[in-house]
């Protein structure tokens, strides 16, 4: 059989199976409706809450490391040579300073690893990023419990650091190679002065977590993470101004187009606020409008190739990585439903099912809820009213450990991009340390809890 003809009859296969869906879609079925009403809710709660304020920023913070950051640096740090114990170590707790969740890392852990970052170190901080957010850990102890935020917090570090030293392990000899060709790269001199570099980085990565920072629990009014949420966008804006002058004073942007910039970004947030009827969406307007003028005064700079570079690398990873968190959203929300907001619409999975096959402390119950957490995906924060809920439905605690370890570090969404990075075989195996760590210690948990 020629190629034409396996061509065609491809083409051919594609058109029929793209009928028969058409033909038998279950449009009378009510359980049906509702995953489509509830993949279209998660989409559009995606793009609201999310894509702006979360990936955005994260794209850029990305595009730092690519562009400002050099080799020499992540090599220093991340690389196959590096000291161990300081690579896995700055690794393991990166999630404390980033706060982000596990689409958002997906960025910045590419970054890191086309820069030459260690398998080991890479998958560390890869799973560190979402698992050791201070913020989660601090409102899983305030709404279930101590114990549960001290076990998620163990938990975590050590995982970051089993996995990503079994990942290294598993793939030894590639990371021998590794080893042997860093010995003969030059480490280039910085730049600019590292103080510089990470004041940069940092600025972002403060507007990043404030602009996420989470309600407080029903009834908070008094604590100061109360405080830090109600004035977050004066605390986000604040550190805006240092962003202002990171881009005169170390990238050597003309301030007549920086100060154009914050003046159109002013603006727009006066007005949002004023016009737009719902006041959630009001901040999404300032922060794109932002975006938008760093991304032109980057591109139409002429003073350092260097600040184009950083736009082109942004934009690099959002071509990259957006369209498969799309497919992956989809995917989740059509299966296992959409959750958030204190509301819940059940995917073509039904809910009572998943809370049925979690009670108690079984091997099998503590697997699939390892299994269900790797697979769904959970933004920065709303894994806790997801499992105070489940708990309340008779989820025991062992598999809500389990969910908490695999569930904010992996989802459908971050398992296509992880793919895209690393190939299918360690993405497999990745996954599978993280459903197995949390399978055994949702058991260890569960036995002693």
């Amino acid at each position: 059989m020629g190629m034409e003809t396996r061509k065609e009859l491809r083409i051919l296969l594609w058109i029929m199976v793209v009928f028969g869906a058409a033909f038998f879609l279950p449009l009378e079925s009510a359980r049906f409706n509702t995953a489509l009403d509830a993949t279209l809710d998660l989409v559009r709660w995606y793009a609201r809450e999310h894509v702006v304020l979360c990936l955005l920023p994260a794209f850029f913070i990305a595009g730092v490391i690519s562009v400002f950051v050099s080799q020499g640096s992540v090599l220093r740090y991340f690389g196959a040579n590096a000291k161990k114990w300081l690579a896995y170590t700055v690794a393991s707790v990166s999630g404390t300073i980033l706060a982000v969740c596990s689409c958002t890392i997906l960025p910045l852990f590419s970054s890191i690893h086309k820069r030459g970052a260690g398998l080991g170190p890479a998958i560390a901080f890869l799973y560190s990023g979402p698992a050791i957010n201070i913020l989660a850990i601090i409102l899983t102890a305030r709404v279930l419990g101590f114990e549960m935020g001290l076990a998620r917090t163990i938990g975590a570090v050590a995982f970051s650091v089993i996995i990503g030293a079994a990942m290294s392990l598993i793939y030894r000899k590639e990371e021998k190679k590794k080893q042997e060709a860093q010995m003969n790269i030059p480490l280039m001199q910085e730049k600019r002065p590292m103080w510089q570099t990470s004041f940069h980085f940092f600025t972002l990565v403060l507007i990043l977590v404030f602009a996420n920072w989470g309600s407080p629990a029903s009834g908070d009014t008094s604590s100061a993470w109360y405080f830090l949420w109600a004035y977050k966008w004066y605390i986000t804006g604040f550190f805006s101004l240092f962003l202002v002058y990171s881009l005169i004073h170390i990238l050597k942007i003309r301030w007549t187009w920086v100060f154009a910039g914050v003046v159109a970004t002013v603006l727009s947030a006066i007005l949002a606020f004023q016009l737009l009827p719902e006041a959630k969406l009001a901040p999404l307007v300032p922060m794109l409008v932002g975006i938008t003028a760093l991304s032109v005064i980057t591109l139409k700079d002429n003073n350092d190739t260097d600040n184009r570079e950083w736009a082109l690398a942004s934009w690099g990873f959002a071509k990259q990585i957006m369209p498969l968190l799309a497919v992956g959203v989809v995917t989740a929300g059509f299966l296992l439903g959409s959750t958030h907001d204190g509301q819940a619409i059940a995917g073509i999975i039904p809910n009572a099912w998943i809370q049925w096959l979690v009670g108690g402390n079984s091997v099998f119950s503590n697997l699939f809820a390892s299994i269900v957490g790797a697979f769904m995906y959970f933004a920065t924060l709303t894994e806790v009213p997801i499992l105070q809920g489940l708990i309340a439905s008779g989820m025991g605690k062992g598999p809500a450990l389990a969910l908490l370890l695999a569930g904010p570090s992996l989802s459908l969404p971050n398992m296509l991009v992880i793919r895209g990075v690393l190939g299918t075989q360690k993405t497999i195996a990745y996954v599978s340390l993280v459903v197995v760590m949390a399978t055994l210690s949702g058991m260890i948990y569960g036995g002693i809890a």
